[in-house]
Protein backbone atom coordinates (compact mmCIF):
# COMPACT_ATOMS: atom_id res chain seq x y z
CA UNK A 1 0.00 0.00 0.00
CA UNK A 2 2.71 2.39 1.04
CA UNK A 3 4.75 1.22 -1.95
CA UNK A 4 1.83 2.03 -4.27
CA UNK A 5 1.44 5.48 -2.73
CA UNK A 6 5.15 6.17 -3.15
CA UNK A 7 5.11 5.22 -6.82
CA UNK A 8 2.07 7.41 -7.40
CA UNK A 9 3.86 10.30 -5.72
CA UNK A 10 6.88 9.78 -8.00
CA UNK A 11 4.63 9.75 -11.07
CA UNK A 12 2.91 12.90 -9.87
CA UNK A 13 6.26 14.65 -9.36
CA UNK A 14 7.43 13.58 -12.84
CA UNK A 15 4.29 15.11 -14.37
CA UNK A 16 4.80 18.34 -12.44
CA UNK A 17 8.44 18.49 -13.52
CA UNK A 18 7.50 17.86 -17.16
CA UNK A 19 4.87 20.62 -17.05
CA UNK A 20 7.30 23.09 -15.51
CA UNK A 21 10.02 22.11 -17.98
CA UNK A 22 7.60 22.57 -20.86
CA UNK A 23 6.68 26.01 -19.60
CA UNK A 24 10.34 26.89 -19.37
CA UNK A 25 10.98 25.87 -23.00
CA UNK A 26 7.87 27.72 -24.11
CA UNK A 27 9.10 30.83 -22.31
CA UNK A 28 12.51 30.53 -23.95
CA UNK A 29 10.91 30.08 -27.36
CA UNK A 30 8.75 33.14 -26.81
CA UNK A 31 11.81 35.16 -25.81
CA UNK A 32 13.59 34.05 -28.99
CA UNK A 33 10.60 35.11 -31.10
CA UNK A 34 10.52 38.55 -29.44
CA UNK A 35 14.27 38.91 -30.00
CA UNK A 36 13.77 38.13 -33.67
CA UNK A 37 10.99 40.70 -33.90
CA UNK A 38 13.18 43.37 -32.32
CA UNK A 39 15.92 42.54 -34.80
CA UNK A 40 13.52 42.98 -37.69
CA UNK A 41 12.44 46.40 -36.54
CA UNK A 42 16.12 47.36 -36.37
CA UNK A 43 16.99 46.12 -39.84
CA UNK A 44 14.43 48.42 -41.42
CA UNK A 45 14.97 51.26 -38.94
CA UNK A 46 11.50 52.60 -39.60
CA UNK A 47 8.39 53.09 -37.48
CA UNK A 48 5.39 50.80 -37.16
CA UNK A 49 3.91 52.20 -40.35
CA UNK A 50 6.38 49.96 -42.28
CA UNK A 51 7.39 51.97 -45.33
CA UNK A 52 6.31 49.40 -47.87
CA UNK A 53 3.83 49.80 -50.65
CA UNK A 54 0.71 47.81 -51.38
CA UNK A 55 -2.51 47.11 -49.45
CA UNK A 56 -2.41 47.04 -45.66
CA UNK A 57 -3.24 43.32 -45.52
CA UNK A 58 -0.04 42.53 -47.36
CA UNK A 59 1.93 44.48 -44.79
CA UNK A 60 0.29 42.53 -41.97
CA UNK A 61 1.42 39.22 -43.49
CA UNK A 62 4.87 40.73 -44.02
CA UNK A 63 5.08 41.69 -40.35
CA UNK A 64 4.10 38.15 -39.34
CA UNK A 65 6.85 36.64 -41.47
CA UNK A 66 9.39 39.07 -40.03
CA UNK A 67 9.15 37.40 -36.60
CA UNK A 68 11.51 34.61 -37.65
CA UNK A 69 13.98 36.87 -39.48
CA UNK A 70 17.54 36.64 -38.05
CA UNK A 71 18.63 39.48 -35.78
CA UNK A 72 20.61 42.06 -37.74
CA UNK A 73 22.75 44.81 -36.23
CA UNK A 74 21.05 48.15 -36.95
CA UNK A 75 24.44 49.92 -36.89
CA UNK A 76 25.66 47.76 -39.77
CA UNK A 77 22.56 48.54 -41.85
CA UNK A 78 22.96 52.27 -41.14
CA UNK A 79 26.65 52.11 -42.08
CA UNK A 80 25.86 50.39 -45.39
CA UNK A 81 23.19 53.01 -46.16
CA UNK A 82 25.58 55.89 -45.45
CA UNK A 83 28.29 54.35 -47.60
CA UNK A 84 25.83 53.66 -50.43
CA UNK A 85 24.62 57.25 -50.53
CA UNK A 86 28.20 58.58 -50.45
CA UNK A 87 29.19 56.22 -53.25
CA UNK A 88 26.21 57.26 -55.39
CA UNK A 89 26.91 60.96 -54.77
CA UNK A 90 30.55 60.61 -55.78
CA UNK A 91 29.68 58.73 -58.98
CA UNK A 92 27.07 61.38 -59.74
CA UNK A 93 29.77 64.06 -59.72
CA UNK A 94 31.46 62.40 -62.70
CA UNK A 95 28.51 62.95 -65.04
CA UNK A 96 25.04 63.68 -63.71
CA UNK A 97 23.60 63.74 -67.25
CA UNK A 98 24.00 59.97 -67.65
CA UNK A 99 21.94 57.10 -66.25
CA UNK A 100 23.42 55.61 -63.08
CA UNK A 101 22.49 52.28 -61.55
CA UNK A 102 24.68 50.74 -58.87
CA UNK A 103 24.40 48.13 -56.12
CA UNK A 104 25.78 49.66 -52.91
CA UNK A 105 25.22 46.32 -51.18
CA UNK A 106 27.42 44.51 -53.69
CA UNK A 107 30.25 47.03 -53.40
CA UNK A 108 29.96 47.12 -49.60
CA UNK A 109 30.11 43.33 -49.29
CA UNK A 110 33.11 42.95 -51.61
CA UNK A 111 34.99 45.69 -49.75
CA UNK A 112 33.95 44.32 -46.34
CA UNK A 113 35.53 40.98 -47.23
CA UNK A 114 38.69 42.87 -48.23
CA UNK A 115 38.56 45.01 -45.06
CA UNK A 116 38.92 41.81 -43.02
CA UNK A 117 42.57 41.71 -44.13
CA UNK A 118 43.45 45.41 -43.76
CA UNK A 119 45.66 46.82 -41.00
CA UNK A 120 46.99 50.13 -39.75
CA UNK A 121 46.31 53.28 -41.78
CA UNK A 122 44.74 51.24 -44.58
CA UNK A 123 42.18 49.77 -42.18
CA UNK A 124 41.39 53.22 -40.77
CA UNK A 125 40.92 54.69 -44.25
CA UNK A 126 38.64 51.84 -45.35
CA UNK A 127 36.64 52.09 -42.11
CA UNK A 128 36.05 55.80 -42.74
CA UNK A 129 35.04 55.25 -46.35
CA UNK A 130 32.76 52.31 -45.53
CA UNK A 131 31.35 54.09 -42.43
CA UNK A 132 32.62 51.28 -40.19
CA UNK A 133 34.31 53.42 -37.52
CA UNK A 134 31.80 52.32 -34.88
CA UNK A 135 31.55 48.73 -36.10
CA UNK A 136 33.84 46.18 -34.49
CA UNK A 137 34.88 42.99 -36.34
CA UNK A 138 32.21 40.69 -34.78
CA UNK A 139 29.52 43.20 -35.75
CA UNK A 140 30.91 43.57 -39.27
CA UNK A 141 30.95 39.83 -39.70
CA UNK A 142 27.31 39.88 -38.63
CA UNK A 143 26.78 40.14 -42.38
CA UNK A 144 25.87 36.44 -42.06
CA UNK A 145 22.60 37.41 -40.38
CA UNK A 146 22.05 40.26 -42.84
CA UNK A 147 22.47 37.96 -45.84
CA UNK A 148 20.05 35.42 -44.34
CA UNK A 149 17.50 38.14 -43.63
CA UNK A 150 17.71 39.65 -47.11
CA UNK A 151 17.44 36.32 -48.90
CA UNK A 152 14.39 35.24 -46.87
CA UNK A 153 11.76 35.84 -49.55
CA UNK A 154 8.52 34.48 -50.97
CA UNK A 155 7.60 32.57 -54.10
CA UNK A 156 7.23 35.78 -56.12
CA UNK A 157 10.76 37.00 -55.39
CA UNK A 158 14.10 35.44 -56.28
CA UNK A 159 17.11 36.96 -54.56
CA UNK A 160 20.54 35.37 -54.32
CA UNK A 161 23.76 36.83 -52.94
CA UNK A 162 26.99 34.97 -53.63
CA UNK A 163 30.57 35.69 -52.59
CA UNK A 164 33.79 34.11 -53.77
CA UNK A 165 37.56 34.37 -53.43
CA UNK A 166 39.88 33.31 -56.24
CA UNK A 167 43.45 32.77 -55.06
CA UNK A 168 46.54 32.49 -57.24
CA UNK A 169 47.64 28.88 -57.00
CA UNK A 170 50.21 28.32 -54.26
CA UNK A 171 50.13 31.99 -53.16
CA UNK A 172 50.33 32.01 -49.30
CA UNK A 173 47.08 33.75 -48.33
CA UNK A 174 46.85 33.81 -44.52
CA UNK A 175 44.49 31.15 -43.17
CA UNK A 176 42.95 33.47 -40.55
CA UNK A 177 41.80 35.74 -43.35
CA UNK A 178 40.32 32.84 -45.32
CA UNK A 179 38.55 31.57 -42.19
CA UNK A 180 36.81 34.94 -41.72
CA UNK A 181 35.25 34.64 -45.17
CA UNK A 182 32.88 32.00 -43.78
CA UNK A 183 30.85 34.91 -42.39
CA UNK A 184 30.10 35.81 -46.01
CA UNK A 185 29.51 32.20 -47.08
CA UNK A 186 32.29 32.79 -49.58
CA UNK A 187 33.54 30.09 -51.90
CA UNK A 188 37.36 29.92 -51.91
CA UNK A 189 39.08 28.53 -55.02
CA UNK A 190 42.78 28.11 -55.79
CA UNK A 191 43.31 28.84 -59.47
CA UNK A 192 46.23 28.79 -61.88
CA UNK A 193 46.27 32.49 -62.83
CA UNK A 194 48.82 31.81 -65.58
CA UNK A 195 46.26 29.66 -67.41
CA UNK A 196 44.70 31.76 -70.18
CA UNK A 197 41.31 30.24 -69.28
CA UNK A 198 41.48 31.50 -65.66
CA UNK A 199 39.40 34.67 -66.35
CA UNK A 200 36.78 32.49 -68.07
CA UNK A 201 36.49 30.27 -64.98
CA UNK A 202 35.87 33.30 -62.76
CA UNK A 203 33.48 34.93 -65.24
CA UNK A 204 31.50 31.69 -65.56
CA UNK A 205 30.89 31.78 -61.81
CA UNK A 206 29.70 35.39 -62.06
CA UNK A 207 27.41 34.51 -64.99
CA UNK A 208 25.87 31.59 -63.10
CA UNK A 209 25.43 33.73 -59.97
CA UNK A 210 23.62 36.48 -61.92
CA UNK A 211 21.47 34.24 -64.13
CA UNK A 212 23.52 35.22 -67.17
CA UNK A 213 22.90 38.96 -66.80
CA UNK A 214 26.56 39.74 -66.10
CA UNK A 215 28.95 37.46 -67.95
CA UNK A 216 32.27 39.23 -67.49
CA UNK A 217 33.82 41.01 -64.53
CA UNK A 218 37.46 40.00 -65.14
CA UNK A 219 38.88 41.00 -68.55
CA UNK A 220 42.39 39.76 -67.86
CA UNK A 221 44.66 38.75 -64.99
CA UNK A 222 47.85 40.71 -64.49
CA UNK A 223 51.08 39.00 -63.43
CA UNK A 224 50.95 40.87 -60.10
CA UNK A 225 47.35 39.84 -59.26
CA UNK A 226 47.18 37.26 -56.48
CA UNK A 227 43.55 37.42 -55.29
CA UNK A 228 40.08 38.41 -56.49
CA UNK A 229 37.25 38.98 -54.01
CA UNK A 230 33.92 38.96 -55.85
CA UNK A 231 30.33 39.58 -54.86
CA UNK A 232 27.36 38.82 -57.12
CA UNK A 233 23.72 39.72 -56.51
CA UNK A 234 20.74 38.59 -58.55
CA UNK A 235 17.17 39.83 -58.01
CA UNK A 236 13.94 39.05 -59.81
CA UNK A 237 10.66 40.12 -58.29
CA UNK A 238 7.09 40.13 -59.57
CA UNK A 239 4.99 43.12 -58.62
CA UNK A 240 2.40 42.41 -55.93
CA UNK A 241 -0.07 43.75 -58.50
CA UNK A 242 1.30 43.48 -62.01
CA UNK A 243 0.76 46.20 -64.60
CA UNK A 244 -1.72 45.42 -67.38
CA UNK A 245 0.21 45.36 -70.66
CA UNK A 246 -2.92 46.63 -72.43
CA UNK A 247 -2.61 49.83 -70.40
CA UNK A 248 0.97 50.46 -71.55
CA UNK A 249 1.12 53.25 -74.13
CA UNK A 250 3.51 55.87 -75.49
CA UNK A 251 3.53 59.11 -73.52
CA UNK A 252 5.94 62.06 -73.52
CA UNK A 253 9.04 61.76 -71.32
CA UNK A 254 10.46 65.23 -70.73
CA UNK A 255 14.19 65.80 -71.09
CA UNK A 256 16.38 68.89 -70.73
CA UNK A 257 16.49 69.20 -74.52
CA UNK A 258 12.77 68.63 -75.12
CA UNK A 259 10.67 65.50 -74.91
CA UNK A 260 10.25 62.16 -76.63
CA UNK A 261 7.63 59.44 -76.61
CA UNK A 262 8.35 56.42 -74.39
CA UNK A 263 6.35 53.28 -73.40
CA UNK A 264 4.72 54.04 -70.03
CA UNK A 265 3.00 51.48 -67.77
CA UNK A 266 -0.10 52.65 -65.90
CA UNK A 267 -1.93 51.35 -62.84
CA UNK A 268 -4.45 52.51 -60.22
CA UNK A 269 -4.62 51.23 -56.67
CA UNK A 270 -3.63 51.81 -53.06
CA UNK A 271 0.08 52.44 -52.49
CA UNK A 272 2.44 53.59 -49.80
CA UNK A 273 2.86 57.23 -50.83
CA UNK A 274 4.62 60.38 -49.64
CA UNK A 275 4.69 63.94 -50.98
CA UNK A 276 6.03 67.39 -50.12
CA UNK A 277 6.10 70.72 -51.95
CA UNK A 278 9.30 69.46 -53.62
CA UNK A 279 8.57 65.85 -54.55
CA UNK A 280 6.29 62.85 -54.85
CA UNK A 281 7.37 59.37 -53.75
CA UNK A 282 5.78 55.94 -54.05
CA UNK A 283 6.70 52.44 -52.97
CA UNK A 284 5.79 49.61 -55.36
CA UNK A 285 5.89 46.20 -53.65
CA UNK A 286 7.10 42.84 -54.91
CA UNK A 287 5.48 39.60 -53.81
CA UNK A 288 4.31 39.76 -50.19
CA UNK A 289 5.64 43.30 -49.73
CA UNK A 290 8.99 42.61 -48.07
CA UNK A 291 10.84 44.24 -50.98
CA UNK A 292 9.75 47.34 -52.88
CA UNK A 293 10.86 49.69 -55.61
CA UNK A 294 10.95 53.26 -54.27
CA UNK A 295 10.54 56.08 -56.78
CA UNK A 296 11.21 59.74 -55.91
CA UNK A 297 9.98 62.28 -58.47
CA UNK A 298 10.93 65.97 -58.09
CA UNK A 299 8.05 68.36 -58.77
CA UNK A 300 8.01 70.43 -61.95
CA UNK A 301 9.15 73.59 -60.16
CA UNK A 302 12.32 71.86 -58.94
CA UNK A 303 14.88 69.42 -60.39
CA UNK A 304 16.68 66.16 -59.80
CA UNK A 305 19.81 68.16 -58.94
CA UNK A 306 17.85 69.91 -56.16
CA UNK A 307 16.65 66.52 -54.88
CA UNK A 308 20.20 65.21 -54.69
CA UNK A 309 21.12 68.11 -52.41
CA UNK A 310 18.62 66.72 -49.89
CA UNK A 311 19.57 63.07 -50.38
CA UNK A 312 21.46 62.15 -47.22
CA UNK A 313 21.21 59.39 -44.58
CA UNK A 314 19.22 61.54 -42.14
CA UNK A 315 16.58 62.52 -44.71
CA UNK A 316 16.44 58.98 -46.08
CA UNK A 317 15.62 57.52 -42.67
CA UNK A 318 13.01 60.23 -42.09
CA UNK A 319 11.37 59.71 -45.48
CA UNK A 320 11.06 55.99 -44.85
CA UNK A 321 8.80 56.69 -41.86
CA UNK A 322 6.49 59.09 -43.72
CA UNK A 323 4.94 56.81 -46.36
CA UNK A 324 1.21 56.28 -45.84
CA UNK A 325 -1.45 54.26 -47.65
CA UNK A 326 -3.22 56.32 -50.31
CA UNK A 327 -5.27 55.69 -53.43
CA UNK A 328 -3.74 56.91 -56.65
CA UNK A 329 -2.48 56.39 -60.19
CA UNK A 330 1.09 55.51 -61.07
CA UNK A 331 2.55 55.82 -64.56
CA UNK A 332 6.03 54.40 -64.86
CA UNK A 333 8.37 54.05 -67.86
CA UNK A 334 9.57 50.63 -68.89
CA UNK A 335 13.34 50.60 -68.98
CA UNK A 336 16.42 48.43 -69.22
CA UNK A 337 20.06 49.39 -68.78
CA UNK A 338 23.54 48.05 -68.07
CA UNK A 339 26.41 49.81 -66.33
CA UNK A 340 30.14 49.15 -66.18
CA UNK A 341 32.23 51.15 -63.71
CA UNK A 342 35.79 51.13 -62.42
CA UNK A 343 35.58 52.50 -58.88
CA UNK A 344 39.26 53.16 -58.14
CA UNK A 345 39.04 56.96 -58.46
CA UNK A 346 35.65 57.07 -56.75
CA UNK A 347 36.91 55.18 -53.70
CA UNK A 348 40.11 57.24 -53.60
CA UNK A 349 37.98 60.40 -53.52
CA UNK A 350 36.02 58.92 -50.60
CA UNK A 351 39.21 58.48 -48.57
CA UNK A 352 40.59 55.06 -49.54
CA UNK A 353 43.59 56.24 -51.60
CA UNK A 354 46.12 54.56 -49.33
CA UNK A 355 44.61 51.13 -50.13
CA UNK A 356 45.59 51.52 -53.81
CA UNK A 357 49.23 52.53 -53.33
CA UNK A 358 52.52 50.97 -52.30
CA UNK A 359 51.85 52.09 -48.70
CA UNK A 360 48.76 49.84 -48.50
CA UNK A 361 48.69 47.45 -45.56
CA UNK A 362 46.82 44.21 -46.13
CA UNK A 363 49.02 42.22 -43.80
CA UNK A 364 45.98 40.25 -42.69
CA UNK A 365 45.91 38.73 -46.20
CA UNK A 366 49.61 38.53 -47.05
CA UNK A 367 52.74 40.60 -47.50
CA UNK A 368 53.22 43.65 -49.77
CA UNK A 369 49.67 43.76 -51.17
CA UNK A 370 47.43 46.54 -52.51
CA UNK A 371 44.06 46.91 -54.25
CA UNK A 372 44.78 47.15 -57.97
CA UNK A 373 41.21 47.50 -59.25
CA UNK A 374 37.59 47.59 -58.10
CA UNK A 375 35.16 46.77 -60.92
CA UNK A 376 31.37 47.11 -60.65
CA UNK A 377 28.81 45.98 -63.20
CA UNK A 378 25.02 46.16 -63.01
CA UNK A 379 21.93 45.23 -65.01
CA UNK A 380 18.31 46.27 -64.49
CA UNK A 381 15.04 45.82 -66.36
CA UNK A 382 11.66 47.15 -65.20
CA UNK A 383 8.54 46.00 -67.04
CA UNK A 384 4.88 45.09 -66.48
CA UNK A 385 5.68 41.83 -64.65
CA UNK A 386 8.22 43.24 -62.23
CA UNK A 387 11.93 43.95 -61.98
CA UNK A 388 15.06 41.97 -62.76
CA UNK A 389 18.43 43.27 -61.58
CA UNK A 390 21.94 41.97 -61.12
CA UNK A 391 25.27 43.28 -59.90
CA UNK A 392 28.82 42.06 -59.60
CA UNK A 393 31.76 43.67 -57.82
CA UNK A 394 35.36 42.52 -58.07
CA UNK A 395 38.21 43.63 -55.83
CA UNK A 396 41.59 42.69 -57.33
CA UNK A 397 44.48 42.33 -54.89
CA UNK A 398 48.02 42.56 -56.31
CA UNK A 399 51.54 42.52 -54.97
CA UNK A 400 53.17 45.93 -54.60
CA UNK A 401 56.34 46.98 -56.41
CA UNK A 402 59.52 45.75 -54.75
CA UNK A 403 60.78 48.20 -52.11
CA UNK A 404 63.34 50.70 -53.43
CA UNK A 405 66.90 49.62 -52.65
CA UNK A 406 69.95 51.69 -51.85
CA UNK A 407 72.46 52.11 -54.73
CA UNK A 408 75.11 49.43 -54.55
CA UNK A 409 78.87 49.81 -54.67
CA UNK A 410 80.96 47.08 -56.38
CA UNK A 411 84.73 47.68 -56.46
CA UNK A 412 86.35 45.02 -58.62
CA UNK A 413 89.79 45.21 -57.01
CA UNK A 414 90.51 41.49 -56.46
CA UNK A 415 90.41 38.28 -58.49
CA UNK A 416 87.13 37.68 -60.27
CA UNK A 417 85.28 35.36 -62.65
CA UNK A 418 83.74 36.54 -65.91
CA UNK A 419 81.74 35.09 -68.79
CA UNK A 420 80.33 36.06 -72.17
CA UNK A 421 76.84 34.60 -72.68
CA UNK A 422 74.28 34.59 -75.45
CA UNK A 423 71.18 35.59 -73.47
CA UNK A 424 68.73 34.47 -76.13
CA UNK A 425 69.87 30.86 -76.15
CA UNK A 426 71.69 30.79 -72.84
CA UNK A 427 74.89 29.68 -74.52
CA UNK A 428 78.04 30.64 -72.65
CA UNK A 429 80.57 31.60 -75.32
CA UNK A 430 83.48 32.44 -73.08
CA UNK A 431 84.32 32.27 -69.40
CA UNK A 432 87.41 32.89 -67.33
CA UNK A 433 89.04 33.60 -64.05
CA UNK A 434 90.93 36.88 -63.77
CA UNK A 435 93.36 36.58 -60.93
CA UNK A 436 95.66 39.37 -62.04
CA UNK A 437 94.51 41.67 -64.82
CA UNK A 438 97.10 42.19 -67.58
CA UNK A 439 97.24 44.87 -70.27
CA UNK A 440 99.59 43.10 -72.62
CA UNK A 441 100.43 44.50 -75.98
CA UNK A 442 97.88 45.40 -78.63
CA UNK A 443 98.17 43.21 -81.73
CA UNK A 444 98.26 44.78 -85.12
Amino acid sequence: MHQMEFSEIKAFLRRRYAIRLGRRYASAAASFMVLGLVGCSEINNIDSSVAQSGPFKQQESFATEQVVTPVVDAKLIAANTKFGLKLFSEILKQDSSKNIFISPASVALALAMTYNGASGETKQAMAKTLELQEINPPELNGNTAMLAAIEDNDSQVELTIANSLWVRQEYPIKQDFLQRQKFYKAKVTNLDFSDRNAPTVINNWVGQSTDGKINQIIANINPTDVLFLINAIYFKGNWTTQFDKNQTADYPFYLAAGNRKHPMMSQKGEYRYYETEKLQAVSLPYGNGKLSLYIFLPNQNTSLADFYKDLNPENWEKWMTLFRNREGLIRLPRFRMESDLTLNDTLKALGMEVAFGDEANFSGIGDNLLISEVKHKTFVEVNEEGTEAAAATSVAIAVTAAPAQEPFSMIVDRPFFCAIRDNQTGTVLFMGSIVEPQLGEAKE
